[in-house]
């Protein structure tokens, strides 16, 4: 059994695909509005994993089960409990220009140029911030951003 310093266990919660956020807004509606008896003393939607949320609880397992069944698209406890370090590295924030590198191509997502795609010049990691230069433009200029305002398209170096 896994079990915090605090007594409280970790399971993981399969839901529907693209619904974790909901299920997670359900369970904290269902607690706040006394529609179950169920202690939960957090939720993890990671955006790393679908269809999955983490549930810390200091109930047992077949309690979870019994919220679970009465919470729109969670499906399933998975049977065997996790642990806060299995599950910690989904607790800090990725930088917002995590996995973008100088020649990556990205869709801008946010602002004047939104939907337009560009050519990554320089990335500024401290300020978690991008220089692009748009595909289409006759002369380039370069434009920054905050790395959060752009998509992937291409990692590949253009």
């Amino acid at each position: 059994m896994t079990e915090s310093e605090f007594g409280n266990h970790y399971y993981i919660v399969k839901t529907t695909s693209k619904h974790e956020r909901t299920v997670a807004d359900n369970i904290r509606e269902a607690i706040e509005n006394e529609m179950t008896d169920v202690v939960v003393t957090a939720v993890i939607v990671p955006d790393d994993i679908k269809g999955y949320v983490f549930v810390e609880s200091p109930e047992e397992h077949a309690r979870i089960e019994e919220l679970v069944e009465s919470i729109a698209h969670a499906t399933v406890v998975l049977k065997s409990e996790t642990s806060m370090e299995e599950i910690k590295h989904f607790l800090v924030p990725k930088p917002a220009v995590a996995g973008i590198e100088e020649g990556t191509i990205v869709e801008l997502i946010a602002g004047p140029f939104k939907g337009e795609k560009a050519v990554v010049k320089c990335v500024d990691h401290t300020k978690e911030e991008i220089t692009v230069e748009l595909y289409e433009s006759i002369v380039p200029i370069p434009i920054t951003v905050r790395g959060d305002n752009v998509r992937v398209i291409d990692k590949d170096r253009g």
